[in-house]
């Protein structure tokens, strides 16, 4: 299959459901801000047996209130508002149906979605995000049942980020995946197994494999606490069957991202040491750049984002700040203990949601079609290249051309008529001048005094002025024509 990128590739405004499959919707991508959603998790045992309070309550569906203030931060804000806040006694299908639905949908109108589980260790963040994948594809599979004049192909694939490196879930091998970036499909994994699904159940073998294969640990402050972020990707690729086989037929391809990362932690509160003090740097320093990226996007500034300082924030840029519909729900804990993580966490979530996505609709054509395009295209160039303007342009660029010529010879001829006139009035003077000197030359003149112009007779004293003043005149124009 043949991509199109760039300028020609089909974008919508709005999708919803089935209209974005039938090929509804206009021409520009979708601007949306990421959803954040925030889930406080119920006091653990252990929390319960060393009498800890909640600290943190949900006073509506939007906002979550600290109880007192922070004892190191008295100034600090105590009351987070968000898209949607879950209280301790929510469903994780309450949270999936009310605060993740519909971003995690979009992928079956080939819009590419990412859900992210945030927070500390011992959150519930892995039990937050098993049961949303579940319900997701249950989604996913009941849409494509219905939809019978589709030809679905979907495909699985998932790593893990251990320690910085990349590893393949589905695979046996124990080998880091190496990352590659490529201009048309962006970051990518290095041989990473994807695998076509057949069915619902299939798919859900293949996570279990994934759960087997994700490394986890005991701390003090989690019995199986996950030590690697985990991403499953789910791509579908949809077609008309009507279409199929044809050189028309098109495809929309989008993937759905379910990530599941580890929770930051302190050695202190989690008693780490060695392997686990290690696995802990790891994470915490990984978390550190997401959060660094997600302040700089919220910003809204042209500054360099720094995507490239971790393997994690390298792999979800498009999820970030880019082609996707992101929802993130931010996993709490209401406990004593925990009030720094948690206040960190909602701090993450605050920034995280004035970060801004353009989703759009990915089309793909298939071989026939993207060559038919490309001939389109090359001989459109060619023939610009042969007729570099058409012969409208042409014809109003030479009318501007005589236009300025008439004007240009106008000018001219009025200047030779004015030369002309000016030459014959001096010619006249000069006459005139010349028979006056003739008359005047039998009288007495001082040897030391200039001979004067006398007036002719017939000739009054105020004509003679105001001949001397034509005559300056003239004199003048003379002047200026000889100079020109």
């Amino acid at each position: 299959m043949g991509a199109i990128g760039g300028n020609e590739s089909v974008q919508w405004d709005k999708v919803a459901g089935a209209d974005a499959v039938n090929g509804g919707g206009t021409s520009v991508g979708r601007m949306d801000r990421i959803q954040v959603l925030v889930r406080l998790r119920p006091l653990s045992e252990k929390e319960v047996a060393r009498g800890e309070p909640a600290e943190w309550e949900c006073i509506n569906d939007t906002t979550v209130m600290f109880r007192s203030t922070f004892p190191d931060r008295p100034t600090a804000p105590t009351a987070y508002t968000f898209d949607r806040v879950f209280h301790s006694d929510c469903s994780t299908k309450e949270v999936y149906e009310e605060g993740v639905r519909e971003v995690a949908l979009s992928v079956v109108s080939g819009i590419n979605s990412s859900v992210f589980a945030y927070g500390q260790t011992s959150s519930g963040k892995t039990y937050t995000m098993n049961g949303v994948t579940e319900y997701t594809v249950a989604d996913i599979y009941d849409y494509i049942n219905k939809h019978e004049e589709r030809a679905f192909v979907l495909k699985f694939s998932a790593i893990e980020i251990y320690n910085e490196a990349v590893r393949d879930l589905l695979s046996a091998e124990n080998t880091p995946l190496r990352l590659w970036d490529d201009a048309e499909k962006g970051t990518y994994v290095e041989n990473l197994t994807e695998v076509v699904l057949r069915d619902w159940n299939h798919l859900k073998g293949l996570i279990s494999v994934c759960e087997a294969q994700r490394r986890t640990g005991e701390t003090f402050l989690n019995e199986k606490s996950s030590r690697s972020h985990q991403i499953l990707r789910l791509t579908i690729e949809s077609s008309a069957r009507e279409f199929l086989g044809k050189d028309k037929s098109t495809t929309l391809v989008a993937s759905a991202n379910f990530v599941d990362l580890a929770g930051s932690e302190r050695a202190s509160q989690a008693l780490s040491a060695g392997t686990r003090l290690k696995e802990g740097c790891h994470i915490n320093r990984s978390l550190l750049a997401l959060g660094t990226v997600i302040r700089k996007l919220s910003m809204g500034s042209n500054a360099h984002i720094p995507y490239r300082d971790s393997k994690l924030t390298r792999i979800l840029q498009p999820s970030l700040g880019g082609n996707a519909r992101t929802a993130i729900i931010c996993t709490l804990s209401p406990a004593t203990s925990h009030i720094e993580h948690s206040r960190n966490t909602l701090l993450f979530g605050s920034c995280a949601k004035e970060v801004v996505t353009n989703a759009q609709v990915n089309v793909v054509m298939s071989d026939k079609a993207l060559v038919k395009h490309l001939q389109k295209e090359v001989a459109r160039l060619e023939s610009e290249l042969r007729q570099p303007a058409s012969n409208s342009s042409l014809e109003a660029l030479v009318k501007e051309k005589d236009n300025q010529i008439r004007k240009m010879e106008k000018e001219i001829k009025e200047l030779k008529s004015q030369r002309d006139l000016a030459q014959s009035r001096l010619q006249n003077l000069l006459e005139t001048v010349g028979d006056q000197v003739k008359h005047s030359g039998s009288g007495k003149r001082s040897a030391r005094s200039p001979p004067s112009i006398g007036i002719s007779p017939g000739i009054s004293r105020d004509d003679s002025s105001q001949i001397s003043h034509d005559d300056s005149d003239l004199f003048k124009d003379v002047r200026c024509i000889g100079t020109s």
